[in-house]
């Protein structure tokens, strides 16, 4: 592994996804940064059109680019949209990733995700797991997408010799979550589902799934300083995971989010919704031996969520984060 300082000072950023959750993060951070920002609104240039974005790259010239777009979504928007999550995200990494090549970017960094290790792979997810085994049903026409994009990212590397990197976050919330009630992941869809119980005095509230699949948090902001940190100091083929090191089982993270919603009725669970992957949590001692640790707790995180959630409730928002 190397570890070779970058300077962002001075250069053009591009952030692709940049309304998303995480593009917005991303731009939060790095507003922090001596860099010039690029952004770009997709109904101006739709990533899974190659034509455009490769115009686009050409004209604009970004010299960092940051590939947060994607389309997501929770459990059952990846079980039920398995083509569009699949070839959207094929579309969006291939063409930003050779856009950028074409182009001469400095430095590209690809955003995964924890979906693309095996559902049974050993505990903690180590980097190294990816395509030693089976993926999750549920979500594999996205997990494939994404281990296509890593795959990419990797070959510009070792072909072209391109300063592409890969970074896997684990599950992520904060401002800028999809609460749509079908389609959002599961801590935007318990802030709602608690925040609607406590205003309608509802006395029990139904969490999907049995409860005792264990799952790791972050907090938005602390995973785009993490990619920030991870710009500036690292450069290799390997994958980063991006995450905090612990997990909580859903049924004692449900307690946690109707705590800090001040929820007080019960919390039952529905066992015909499917778990998906019994446990996933990162293995963090590559990202910690590189010098970054999370910073933000979980209590704090999701009262910073549930903040932004009552400032915006944007209860309206379709399952897709490209921008």
């Amino acid at each position: 592994m190397e570890r070779i300082p970058f300077e962002l000072k001075g250069k053009n950023v591009y952030v692709a996804g940049h309304r998303g959750m995480v593009g917005s993060a991303l731009l939060r951070r790095l507003a922090r940064e001596d860099v010039r920002l690029v952004t770009v609104d997709r109904r101006e240039v739709d990533l899974c059109n190659q034509a455009v974005v490769f115009d686009w790259f050409a004209k604009t010239r970004p010299q960092i680019v940051f590939l947060g777009a994607a389309k997501v979504g929770g459990i059952v928007a990846n079980d039920t949209l398995r083509a569009e999550f699949i070839y959207d995200n094929i579309a969006i990494a291939a063409n930003v990733i050779h856009a950028a090549h074409l182009n001469g970017v400095e430095k590209l960094m690809f955003l995964g995700s924890s979906c693309i290790y095996p559902r049974l792979a050993a505990q903690p997810l180590r980097e190294e797991s990816m395509l030693t085994g089976p993926l999750e049903p549920t979500n594999e026409p996205y997990a494939i997408a994404k281990i296509a994009g890593i795959k990419m990212a990797e070959a510009y590397r070792h072909q072209y010799g391109s300063d592409f990197i890969s970074v896997m976050p684990t599950n992520l919330y904060g401002p800028g979550d999809n609460y749509h009630p079908q389609y959002s992941h599961v801590v935007a869809a318990l802030i709602r589902r608690f925040h609607e119980a406590k205003v309608a005095g509802a006395q029990s509230v139904a969490v999907w799934g049995s409860g005792t699949p264990r799952r790791e948090f972050l907090y938005v902001d602390d995973m785009a300083d993490a990619c920030v940190h991870l710009m500036k100091t690292y450069s290799a083929a390997e994958l980063v995971n991006i995450g905090t090191g612990e997990d909580i089982t859903i049924a004692s993270f449900a307690r946690v989010v109707a705590d800090v919603i001040e929820y007080r009725g019960e919390i039952t669970f529905d066992t015909s919704r499917p778990d998906g992957t019994p446990r996933k949590l990162l293995d963090v001692s590559r990202l910690t031996g590189l010098g970054w640790k999370v910073q933000t707790s979980l209590g704090e995180g999701l009262r910073r969520a549930y903040d932004a959630f009552l400032t915006n409730l944007h209860y309206d928002l379709v399952p897709t984060d490209h921008s």
